[in-house]
């Protein structure tokens, strides 16, 4: 089983990046997939989830300005950011069950 995240990097506040994670061995149409972070020094946070049928769910804290999506036909699952605060600064971690999970991507949101 293998969760890849890609897309992570620094971005200026009010900017945008869009997460990916690529997946492998493991039916994804079958799970539940998500994005969770991790602030420096900080707990672990769910930021949000897609159903099999697409519908998503989100933290308050990120409604309305992000997105998960999912491709499964490329076994993939994508998180569009926007609007991006300086508290969004994270690891961000995508997950499937969640029962799998990847090894995480940084976004450091900073002028």
């Amino acid at each position: 089983v293998q969760l890849v995240e890609t897309g992570g990097g620094l971005v200026q506040p009010g900017g945008s990046l869009r997460l990916s994670c690529a997946t492998s061995g493991f039916t994804f149409s079958s799970y539940v997939m998500g994005w969770a972070r991790q602030e420096p020094g900080k707990g672990f946070e769910w930021v949000c989830g897609v159903y099999m049928n697409g519908s998503a769910y989100y933290v308050d804290s990120v409604k309305g300005r992000f997105t998960i999506s999912r491709d499964n036909a490329k076994n993939t699952v994508y998180l569009q950011m926007n609007s991006l605060k300086p508290e969004d600064t994270a690891v961000y971690f995508c997950n499937a069950g969640p029962v799998y999970w990847g090894r995480g991507t940084q976004v450091t949101v900073s002028s």
